[in-house]
C-alpha cells in the first residue's frame, strides 16, 4: 500500500489471491479503527499511522 499498489498489484507481488488482500487491507483498516465512513484516503491514512507507530 505504501508503493501506490491497487490490491491486484499486491496480490500479484505476494501471490496471492485479490479477495485475500481485500480481506487483508479490510483487517488492517478494522484494527486502525479506520471504518468505511472515514474521511479521507483510508490507505493513505493506513500507511502514515503505521509509519507513525514506527518514529516512536
Amino acid at each position: 500500500m505504501a508503493e501506490r499498489a491497487d490490491d491486484r498489484g499486491i496480490a500479484e507481488r505476494l501471490v496471492i489471491g485479490d479477495d485475500a488482500v481485500h480481506k487483508h487491507i479490510g483487517d488492517i483498516f478494522a484494527k486502525l479503527g479506520m471504518a468505511p465512513a472515514v474521511p479521507g484516503h483510508r490507505r493513505v491514512r493506513a500507511v502514515l499511522a503505521c509509519l507513525d507507530g514506527e518514529r516512536r
